[in-house]
């Protein structure tokens, strides 16, 4: 799909650096037009129309192309005065460059990429100019007008007033579909914190590496056994699955999610889970002598074989650049199979085994002095997960003989 962008005559009309304050204005640490960009090429538009003032500094325009080539994103400029999205007259002369059906987002509107996927054709010239809409070419031309009838989601920014409220407005959608009701907490008391480092440089990947030193600590805490020191621990705990929260929130605020990242993020989950089943399993041997040993040795071991074959899996349920998908692809896919009674009851349950969730959980069972058994639940769920993952690798990502025949039989045809 061709997304259209149009840049007003009015820069042509302020002064450069005028100009380069309003269109290069961070929001959330990207710069506006940048992001208009990036989130319509999010969206599915491989092909980007920009159209700009022949007086627009060049220097803004070598600024936008380089940021955004960097992404793999090609944009093409075409230079042409007036033009005025409300007539018809304007749309004609850009008739060379226009595909059929297009998306029109005005250069600065703030939303997600989610919002403009799922943006309906607009029909019978029912578009408003000010907000993003999907639409033809046909519909653009014709000389009858009609009051808008779409009010996407999201933020023009106008002002730096608007500019915070944009921020929020990512902020507070920078989580996933797949987000349950604990998950949406989580993000909520995340927030402050990622809308203040989409200021700085601070990468995801380091608030991931934040993330595993805060849970390291957290199993010292755990590893001293006596109550309060457990209370700390789960406390610490759930700081680290903030951090986990955050990571996320910040890659998808400033485009800077990548495969290397997503199998980062994992690894510091399964990771931290090992820190904290080992800082318990110290702190339970204080208490209940050899017996925690042997429980924790069994955690352990059901723990790291469970992390093995999840990034396996992920491996194979997931092209090379979407290792992201994982998740929800596994979810799509249990759906498909609920005639089957495991994937229906794995489908059900699978979601208390994030970490988002679990992180209550723990909170919760240690402050009532149940932690042994969160350590009993933990040692089970741990082996039927690396149990399951095999079971469901087999069903769902193993070629079957079936499939693997037909394709021998060509290759021998072909010799």
């Amino acid at each position: 799909m061709q997304a259209v962008i149009a840049i007003p005559e009015m820069f042509a009309l302020v002064r450069k650096e005028r100009a380069a304050e309003l269109l290069l204005r961070p929001i959330a640490g990207v710069p506006l037009i940048i992001r208009t960009v990036l989130t319509a090429a999010r969206a599915g538009a491989n092909d980007i129309l920009l159209t700009c003032p022949a007086a627009l500094s060049e220097q803004i325009m070598q600024q936008l192309v380089g940021s955004t080539a960097q992404f793999g994103i090609h944009i093409s400029v075409v230079q042409l005065a007036d033009f005025n999205p409300f007539a018809s007259s304007g749309w004609r002369a850009l008739k060379p460059h226009l595909q059929q059906k297009f998306l029109w987002v005005p250069w600065n509107w703030v939303t997600t990429k989610q919002l403009l996927a799922h943006l309906p054709v607009a029909q019978f010239h029912s578009v408003n100019w000010a907000e993003p809409a999907c639409t033809t070419f046909y519909e653009v031309t014709r000389d009858d007008f009609s009051s808008a009838l779409l009010h996407p989601e999201g933020v023009a920014v106008t002002s730096p007033e608007s500019a915070t409220s944009a921020e929020r407005f990512l902020v507070a959608r920078s989580g996933k579909v797949l987000d349950g009701i604990h998950t949406s907490l989580n993000r909520r008391l995340c927030r402050p914190f990622v809308r203040m480092l989409s200021h700085t440089a601070v990468p995801p990947n380091a608030v991931t590496f934040g993330g595993i030193v805060v849970s390291l600590v957290s199993a010292v805490a755990f590893a001293h056994g006596a109550y309060w020191w457990s209370v700390l621990g789960a406390v610490l705990f759930y700081v680290a699955g903030l951090f986990d929260e955050m990571d996320g929130m910040l890659a998808r605020l400033k485009f800077a999610e990548s495969p290397r990242g997503t199998y980062l993020e994992g690894f510091a989950d399964g990771l931290s889970y090992l820190l904290l089943f080992t800082g318990v399993t110290v702190g339970m041997y204080r208490h209940y002598g050899r017996a925690a040993i042997f429980m924790g040795v069994a955690l352990l071991i059901g723990a790291s074989l469970a992390l093995i074959t999840t990034t396996l899996q992920r491996k194979r349920a997931t092209t090379p650049d979407r290792p992201n998908e994982y998740l929800g692809n596994f979810y799509r896919l249990l759906e498909k199979d609920s005639g089957n009674w495991i994937s229906r009851v794995v489908r059900q349950v699978q979601g208390f085994q994030r970490r988002g969730i679990l992180i209550h959980y723990i909170v919760l069972f240690t402050i009532l002095g149940l932690l042994p058994l969160i350590f009993l639940l933990a040692t089970v769920g741990a082996h039927l997960t690396w149990i399951l993952t095999l079971y469901f690798n087999r069903r769902f990502f193993t070629r079957s003989q079936t499939d693997v025949k037909p394709t021998v039989s060509k290759f021998k045809e072909a010799l």
